[in-house]
This record gives C-alpha cells, structure tokens and sequence, in this order.
C-alpha cells in the first residue's frame, strides 16, 4: 500500500470524473468559444456571487493575474510572510507586476484588520504606493487554518477606506467554508477577485479558475494570454473542474475528519514537540532536535508513507480525496513504531 499525504494535488480523477471528461463538448477557448470552459467559468462565478469567471491551468497564474490587474509596478502589496503568494510563486509579485511586498506576521497567517490598517504607507514619495492587500484561506502555512468572516469583513472595511483592492488566494477555499458558518456569496463580496483551485481537495487533475467583475475578468484575459495561459480545446480540463464541483465537495468533511485523527496519532508520539491545530486537511508537526526531520521522512517512505518536510524539523501532511480509512489506519500503526535507531 502507498500512502500519499505530501499534498492534496496528487489525487488521481476518478473512473466518474473521467467519463465526464471524455463526454465534454469541446471549442477553442482563446476565442471564447468551449462550451463546457464557459459553463465551467458561469458556474463558478456564480458560486461567489460574482459577474465573470476566468479558467486557467494552475492557482498560481490565477493569484498573479489578480495581483497584475489589481495594481501597478512600483507599488506595493500587503501579506502574510508566509503566503503562497509571496513564498511559492517563484518571485511572481516583483516578475510579473513589479511589487514591493509589505509582509505581515499573521496568527498561522491569518491578518488582523489592526495589522493591515497600520502597515499602509503614507502618501508620499519616500514610500511605494500600497494598492492592495492579499489573503489566503485557509493558510496553507498555517496548517489549515481559517478566518473568521467578521475578520475578512474588518479588513475589507479597512481598505476600502484607503482605497486598496482586496485578493483572496482561495486555493482551499472550499475547505474553508466546510468548516465554516458563512458561504461562498458572503466571501465573494468581500474580494475584488479570488482564486478558487480544482486540483487540491477536489480531485481534478489541473485548472484553478479566476472570479471577479465582468472588467477585471476581461483585463485578465488579455494577462492570461502574456503568460501563455490561453488554452484551446481546454473543455476536457474544465469537465473535470464540473465534476468536481458538482460530486466533491461534500466529502471535504471526511477530510478534515481523517486529518484529526492523524493529528491524535502525531500528538502521542514522544519525539513530537508540537502539532499545529488542525482545522481542516493540513496536519503540520515539529520534530524535537534529537529526531532529524530527514531521518523521520525517510523512516516513513521506508513503510510506503509519503510526507513533505515543511521547514526546520517540521513535516506536513494533507489529507485528500484518495487518502482512505483503511490508509488512515495503516499510518496509524505505523507511527508508534517510528524509531530513530
């Protein structure tokens, strides 16, 4: 048995989901012409109440083009130090749109509207200009951890009243409003755009999808064609995103569950100094000295058990659509038989 838990991308469609993707009715979408693209882009938008919807193959084009029409060289973005936006881009915010990045120390990278309202520059020409600030939830840094919507709502009221635009990163942002008492619509209205990814807790192989106004979607087209992310017969990848939305939400909560008790079987063994709360899929555990984080990774793939190291003495593991009970109780008979020598 092999046990995947480095991250929720490796999921693999399933026969279903297949189906629907040899089914798909197909076009050429750089000329907005894919059926099954445009249902995808309409549904989703509809889904956080928004006008348009943009389709692309990877949540990192889709957090760049929000961030490059949301702002302009020279200026300056708010974050978290930990974001993705900012750590797993490869640069993007200074390549691509030319930022200075204004980074905040969040609470598991989740941002105070106190810390946001106090971090943006005066005006002058000393100072890059802040145009916007950029969320992520849940955190992927902060193991999985969500925002309260009156929080969301504090920032928001913040930057509109300095005139800043607002970015979700949404790459679990479905994990989000699992566990969570506020819906898609009341986040839609609280972001000029968001990045909603298919390919994490979902299932499907590839794509993330865009949502904003009508303009800005229009505005990210023509990004999305700079960066070589116009797709033609992209039909097949949008069916999957389809499928996914339709058929795999509702088992996000099965994912979430099986990651508690993954964060039971970590908490219990000796050579564990922390666990990180865990609020949806992500498990992140710290390793005291006397155990090198390399020797525990590779104890693990020795057992057929895949993690990731996720900084110093630290290793994460998400949970996801193909990671199955009888998985969950494998790891966790293996895990107390983990020993340095």
């Amino acid at each position: 048995m092999l046990v995947d838990l480095r991250s929720d991308t490796v999921t693999k469609p399933t026969p279903a989901m297949l189906e629907a993707m040899f089914q798909a009715q197909i076009g050429d979408d750089v000329f907005n012409e894919d059926p099954t693209v445009v249902e995808l882009e309409k549904k989703v938008a509809a889904i956080f109440g928004k006008e348009a919807a943009l389709f692309c193959p990877s949540g990192t084009m889709t957090n760049q083009i929000a961030i490059k029409i949301l702002s302009a060289s020279g200026q300056e973005i708010i974050c978290d130090h930990s974001s993705h936006v900012y750590l797993y881009e490869g640069g993007g915010l200074a390549f691509n749109s030319g930022l200075s990045t204004n980074l905040l120390i969040g609470d598991r990278g989740r941002l105070h509207a106190s810390q946001v309202e106090e971090a943006i520059k005066p005006d002058h020409v000393y100072y890059p200009k802040t145009a916007l600030v950029s969320l992520e939830n849940t955190h992927n840094r902060g193991a999985g951890s969500v925002y309260k919507l009156d929080e969301i709502k504090a920032i928001r009221k913040v930057c509109l009243s300095h005139n800043l635009k607002t970015h979700l990163d949404g790459a679990r942002i479905f994990n989000a409003l699992a566990e969570s008492d506020y819906n898609a619509v009341d986040i839609g209205s609280q972001f000029d755009t968001i990045s909603v990814c298919l390919s994490k807790g979902l299932g499907a192989p590839v794509g993330s999808v865009l949502v904003a106004s009508a303009p800005l979607i229009h505005e990210g087209r023509r990004v999305r064609k700079v960066l070589g992310g116009g797709m033609r017969q992209a039909g097949f990848l949008a069916a999957a995103g389809i499928y996914a939305l339709n058929h795999n939400v509702s088992t996000l909560k099965d994912d979430h569950s099986r990651a508690k008790k993954l964060f039971d079987c970590m908490s219990s063994l000796d050579f564990i100094d922390q666990v990180f709360p865990v609020e949806t899929n992500i498990i992140v555990s710290k390793l005291n000295n006397n155990f090198p984080v390399q020797s525990f990774i590779d104890k693990l793939a020795e057992k057929n058990i895949k993690v990731v190291q996720f900084g110093k003495q630290a290793v994460r593991m998400v949970t996801h659509l193909d990671f199955t009970d009888e998985m969950l109780d494998y790891v966790c008979q293996i895990l107390p038989k983990i020993r340095l020598n």
